[in-house]
């Protein structure tokens, strides 16, 4: 991660069993990375108060129409991916969401470990709502002191921080996932990546024209 104070931000709203996040999830690090941005994780859920509408609860259409698309992205990124996962829809996103947070808060690799819980639901079948399989995998990604901070119930910082989250998605008018934001611009979906990129580095030249001498 950069240690420049003055380094563009890239935050990531998502949900951490979102198929669409877990397209995106690696294209985004390598981005925020070749643009020198710090990385911030905000795990969410659909916000239906600004027009989310999970899964399950869409039209049939739309649920037919969205395997379809998992199968064409599957095939095109060259991704793993179940499309029917035994363990979705998630009995309970919270516990692996909280995790992340409670991983990137302690400055731990809260990044490696997101990314393999979203591979266990959608390629390993795996149950991400279990404590002891998220306990695992924070130590496989993370280490021991990583392993020890997968609680239910975290801690009211953690859960605050989660709340904010949800709170700050609402505000900027998040309804899906993933959405990426740099600056005050929203990105929504990982078919937006190229955008991303683009943003960050207009960010970037901003910062350089300033930091130089008049």
């Amino acid at each position: 991660m950069p240690t420049d104070e003055h380094a563009p931000l890239l935050q990531i709203f998502y949900g951490i069993s979102s198929p669409w996040a877990y397209f995106g999830a690696q294209k985004a690090i390598a981005v925020a990375g070749d643009n020198g941005a710090h990385v911030r994780l905000r795990p969410i859920r659909i916000i239906e108060a600004n027009g989310g509408i999970p899964l399950r609860r869409r039209p049939d259409a739309r649920q037919l129409y969205h395997e379809v698309e998992l199968r064409r992205w599957r095939e095109y990124l060259g991704i793993p991916l179940n499309l029917k996962p035994k363990f979705y829809p998630c009995r309970t996103i919270e516990p692996a969401a909280q995790a992340v947070i409670a991983l990137q808060k302690a400055g731990l690799d809260a990044i490696s470990f997101s990314f393999a819980v979203q591979r266990a639901l959608w390629a390993e079948e795996r149950d991400i709502a279990d404590t002891d399989t998220l306990r695992a995998i924070a130590h496989a990604t993370a280490g021991e002191e990583a392993s020890a901070l997968v609680v239910d119930p975290q801690p009211e910082a953690i859960v605050d921080e989660w709340q904010e989250n949800l709170a700050e998605a609402e505000r900027l008018g998040i309804f899906g996932t993933p959405t990426y934001v740099v600056g005050t611009e929203l990105f929504w979906g990982q078919d937006r990546l190229d955008f991303v990129d683009r943003a960050l580095k207009a960010g970037r030249k901003t910062t350089e024209a300033l930091k130089e001498p008049a």
